[in-house]
């Protein structure tokens, strides 16, 4: 899924987005506060994880123009100010979740993964379809008994599609929420991938789980 980091740290920034890239995440970064409104405004950020004290504009003014402006992406706040009233003002004013630094990075994976699953209305992380199930909190897919081995991009693909089964999406869809800096990205790296996972998640004779739509996209009915 695609991420949105405003940090004006640049060593923190760095470290969060490896670690994020790591996990299968696409991440985008900002380091002052204006800079990050006019991403989380252009673009469709699944999850921002939003510091407080910014130059140029606060975390909370960041926020509170999302939110008066309409927009529902979850925002993770990622602050040292560790006062309780900090914490509630930031919930108050739109926040979906509040974490302190220093901070455990395997709490914020989980943290962001969470927020991920509530933006698409579900609660289990365990999604099934036939024998195929597939744990967005851990990170691991089966078929039957069998774990398949994906790689963090393949996994975060056959999970986006799940997310959105029934309905199809496009490969530009794909490439945004995949990949960070995408026009850099060769323009068939979406078919490719979506031909590595539908050779390791394919059972006997079973039909392909991934639909190609020509002229669409790829949708799991």
């Amino acid at each position: 899924m695609k991420l949105l980091i405003i940090e004006d740290s640049a060593r923190l920034q760095r470290t969060l987005k490896r670690g994020l890239e790591k996990e299968g995440f696409a991440v985008d970064t900002a380091g002052d506060g204006k800079e990050g409104y006019a991403f989380a405004a252009a673009y469709d950020y699944d999850v921002l994880i939003l510091d407080l004290m910014l130059p140029g504009m606060s975390g909370l003014e960041v926020l509170k123009k999302l939110r008066a402006r309409g927009f529902k992406t979850h925002v993770l706040i990622l602050s040292a100010k560790d006062q309780v009233q900090d914490r509630i003002k930031g919930l108050e004013m739109g926040a979906d979740d509040y974490l302190i630094k220093p901070f455990d990075f395997d709490e914020l994976v989980a943290r962001t993964r969470a927020l991920v699953r509530r933006r698409y209305e579900t609660k289990d992380p365990t999604i099934q379809v036939g024998t195929l199930k597939v744990n967005t909190a851990l990170g691991k897919a089966y078929r039957g008994d069998h774990e398949i081995s994906l790689t963090p991009k393949e996994f975060t693909l056959l999970e986006y599609l799940l997310a959105r089964r029934g309905r199809v999406v496009t490969r530009e869809a794909l490439l945004e929420h995949l990949y960070a800096g995408y026009g850099e990205v060769a323009g068939n790296i979406i078919d490719v991938v979506v031909c590595n996972i539908r050779k390791k998640i394919k059972s006997g004779d079973e039909p392909s789980l991934i639909e190609t739509r020509r002229g669409f996209g790829y949708v799991i009915p």
